[in-house]
């Protein structure tokens, strides 16, 4: 392979940069933004309010996602909020001429999703500037070779047709993000790199306290690829370089895009160590029931299909292990992230996977984070990942929570906090510590882990104790094994952070975030009027383990035993994470009690969480509580979505309005 790629020839950028071209404002104002499609410019002297929080679903809509071509770039930005519309149609931006686009704080945040970026470049834009762009976003726009900057002074030196000096957009980063700015992408970068001509700079970090995250950071530097040499004695945080991985894995949204490019670049060659690859198919599954007709009639189904079929193929021709659908059953295998934790991620490893929720097997004590299509694409040529070693953030949960609190609340408590709300955790390594964290199972841990994506961090780790040792013999791991792995696998006692957020579990009550964004944390007795609801959703990654499925049956077996099922007026599914989860539920009797109050039951899958699945939303006036991870607009569906746990969200399933879960000595379910 690294034979086929010796002679391949890599040019460098001009030094240059000229960007001839409109600037496309993503205001707060529909008025604004559909004045520019319609070709007024606005007065860059007087930029009016930008959106802030542009998510990754709202540049490309999941069902956009379908196409894996440059076809993306007529859907860029269908799904942008502004205000209570959606200004921009396809090919708005595409007719529109625009070289750059420019918008507020968090530009990206969500699904790591590649084709967002690949979709701008489609429709022309060729520059990015924001207040501050969330890391996978960004370095999926790197890997493509789209500019990204967040000196808003560059707007009147591009609409003044100004050469830019490529310094301007290289000011600042690693040595090895300004090589693959300067080669136009991570590929001619990493070819580059193969035939010796890009230079990884040293990694020299003496000894020194180190966080759990940087300990296992240390292990995995390449410091000879040539030479497969790894591990340095410590890092900090900026040493920037390549980490081998222990785990690789996508999902048949990226896989067919990273395929095609893997042999459009590469050829027919065997991928690096397919042993450590998997490959899943857990987003599509119920698609073919659920798909607007609409949209079934744009040929949208018929290309999921395509998308399915060409990872079955490229599994084949690969020998990788694919996890597909149940051959007996609707349903998948299991949900990626759920698999990834039950079955593969141990203390220790890093795992890189094509979602931005793959930090949910950092439960265990491993660095698990999402990346984008190229990638993906790269790891099969390298097995190896650019990072750059973040700085840490502790979240401390002391205290005893309120044996109606979960991990669900401790999220959604903060991303209400200033550290989310202003940014400071974009990008940044959360560890989640201190004695409230430690009383949760791995499950618990996971959602919080799972849930470092909504934070904006570059991923959520939790140390390794004697809860993960179980959980791995658990796993059929020896139990001399288990407790090898785990052990030292925790932070050094004077290791340094960037910061340390403190929250009091016993101060909590159950918590919901109101529609819009996952930060919009209040406490549920804080609702001013009751708030009746359409749907009750339990399920997802985030929401569908067994410890999820415990709870769930709790507020069932309470209900029923006082006579109360499903309200009449509420649609209620529970969704299992994996097969295993399903199986756990046959064991206990879970399922006769769903079925027995109301709830529908569903195979596991991706689902609504993404649009794709039995419980999303039809209409604008539905309203949905949901235990899954996030709730921008139209994620799932028109409605209106609240976050909540699965102890909330069963309550407010029986009483009809979002209620908080009371244990039974103390009247469980307001009806």
């Amino acid at each position: 392979m690294i034979e086929s790629l010796l002679n391949r020839k890599v040019e460098k950028r001009p030094s240059q940069v000229q960007l001839n071209g409109r600037i496309l404002f993503l205001a707060e104002d529909p008025a604004l933004v559909r004045a520019q499609i319609e070709g007024a410019d606005l007065d860059i002297n007087n930029i009016p309010p930008l959106r802030n929080d542009i998510s990754t679903d709202e540049m490309t809509p999941a069902y956009i996602c379908y196409y894996f071509d440059e076809t993306l770039g007529e859907f860029i930005y269908l799904g942008l909020k502004c205000g209570d519309q959606f200004p921009i149609k396809r090919n708005d931006v595409k007719n529109g001429g625009f070289i750059a686009s420019v918008s507020g704080k968090r530009r990206g945040k969500g699904s790591s999703r590649e084709a967002s970026p690949y979709a701008e470049i489609a429709a022309g834009i060729r520059l990015v500037i924001a207040e501050n762009h969330e890391r996978i976003y960004k370095q999926n726009c790197q890997n493509l070779g789209l500019l990204t900057s967040t000196n808003f002074d560059l707007i009147a030196r591009v609409a003044s047709g100004e050469e830019i000096p490529l310094e301007e957009f290289t000011r600042g980063e690693d040595e090895i993000t300004r090589q693959i700015i300067e080669y136009g992408g991570l590929f001619p970068f990493n070819v580059a790199r193969l035939q010796g001509r890009a230079s990884i700079p040293a990694i020299n970090t003496s000894r020194r306290p180190m966080t759990l995250a940087e300990k296992i950071f240390a292990r995995h530097f390449v410091t000879d690829l040539s030479k497969d040499q790894v591990g340095v004695e410590a890092v900090k945080p900026g040493d920037a370089g390549f980490a081998r991985t222990d785990i690789r894995f996508s999902h048949e949204y990226v896989t067919p895009m990273a395929a095609i490019f893997y042999e459009q670049l590469v050829g027919d060659e065997p991928i690096n160590d397919p042993s450590s690859v998997y490959l899943f198919q857990d987003h599509l599954t119920f698609l073919d029931d659920v798909m607007p007709p609409e949209r079934k009639a744009m040929g949208l189904l018929d290309l999921a299909h395509q998308l399915v079929r060409k990872q079955e193929d490229f599994a084949r021709k690969q020998g990788i292990r694919l996890h597909g659908k149940q051959l007996d059953r609707k349903g998948s295998e299991a949900i990626c992230h759920s698999l990834m934790l039950q079955d593969y991620a141990l203390p220790g490893q890093i795992i890189i996977g094509s979602d931005s929720h793959t930090p949910h097997a950092g439960a265990v004590g491993c660095i698990a984070f999402g990346v984008g299509t190229t990638d993906v694409f790269n790891s099969w040529i390298t097995k190896d990942v650019r990072v750059r070693v973040p700085e840490q953030v502790r979240i401390r949960v002391s205290g005893r929570k309120p044996e109606n609190v979960t991990a669900k609340d401790f999220m959604l408590a903060i991303l209400r906090t200033p550290l989310v709300r202003n940014g400071d955790a974009i990008g940044r390594l959360v560890e989640y510590t201190g004695e409230a964290v430690a009383d949760l199972n791995i499950d618990e841990r996971a959602t919080m882990t799972n849930m470092a994506a909504e934070v904006g961090a570059f991923t959520g780790i939790v140390a390794a104790d004697s809860k993960t040792v179980e959980f791995l013999v658990g796993r059929g791991i020896a139990r001399e094994d288990a407790e090898r792995l785990c052990d030292g696998v925790k932070s050094d006692e004077n290791a340094e952070y960037a910061l340390t957020v403190d929250i009091d579990a016993s101060d909590l009550r159950p918590m919901i975030a109101s529609p819009g964004d996952p930060g919009n944390g209040i406490f549920v007795d804080e609702l001013p009027a009751p708030v009746k609801i359409d749907i009750a959703y339990g399920g997802s990654c985030t929401a569908g383990k067994k410890e999820d499925l415990d709870m769930y049956v709790r507020v069932f077996r309470e209900a029923l035993a006082r006579g109360l099922r499903v309200h009449p007026d509420v649609q209620c599914f529970i969704q299992f994470g994996s097969v295993e989860v399903r199986q756990y539920c046959e064991e206990r009797g879970y399922i006769d009690v769903l079925r027995e109050v109301g709830a529908n039951v569903i195979e596991p899958s991706c689902g609504a969480c993404i649009n794709a699945g039995p419980g999303v939303s039809t209409s604008k006036q539905q309203v949905v509580i949901s235990a899954q991870n996030r709730n921008f607009p139209g994620r799932s569906g028109p409605g209106q979505m609240y976050l909540a746990s699965p102890y909330t969200v069963a309550a407010s399933a029986i009483a009809g309005h979002i209620v908080e879960y009371r244990p039974a000595s103390a009247a469980t379910v307001k009806s």
